[in-house]
């Protein structure tokens, strides 16, 4: 059983959540998601609240319930405020740009490595800090999480991508006998 949810789950003001076939809609003041939802779970909207749960007595049925319970608060927190990620860029030589809807990364190649920005999630570039904004949680951790690929933080210099609240754990490195 899904602890999270068997919970009903409050749209909260100024929300409206709608499901349409196998459509999940949640409109707010800031962005409009949409979601397709599994058939093995049912989602319904009754008043000021929506309920997750799963139609069948499955496996798959139960691993997805809270799943989707998750992606509903989500999408409804989203909705109604924008989700921020940040990341931090060390390292001597480092640098990233932002011209447009393109993020151009110098971090040590003999090349630039230049990322296109997915829709809904904006940028902006201050010194060696990124700060990723947009409605959609999950776009945007794959997207930050793509990111900090490009250039993973080594453990002996602290050199390459972490997020803000990351910390990177340090070796000693070499000593001199």
């Amino acid at each position: 059983m899904s602890r999270i949810g068997k919970r009903a789950i409050p749209v909260p003001a100024k929300t409206e959540v709608s499901v349409v076939g196998s459509t999940l809609t949640v409109k707010g003041p800031k962005a409009t998601l949409v979601k397709e939802i599994h058939p093995h779970i049912s989602i319904v909207v009754e008043g000021s609240e929506v309920t997750v749960s799963p139609k069948n007595d499955t496996r798959l049925a139960k691993a997805l319930w809270g799943t989707y319970a998750s992606h509903v608060k989500n999408m409804m927190k989203g909705a109604t405020e924008p989700y921020v990620k940040k990341l931090i860029l060390e390292g001597i030589g480092y640098r990233m740009a932002l011209a447009g809807n393109e993020l151009t990364l110098s971090v040590g190649f003999s090349h630039q490595v230049k990322m296109a920005l997915p829709e809904g999630i904006s940028a902006l570039v201050e010194k060696n800090e990124l700060t990723l904004t947009g409605s959609d949680k999950e776009v945007l951790g794959q997207f930050a999480a793509n990111v900090r690929a490009v250039k993973k933080p080594e453990p002996y210099k602290g050199k390459g991508f972490r997020y803000s609240d990351e910390v990177i754990l340090r070796k000693q490195g070499k000593k001199a006998s």
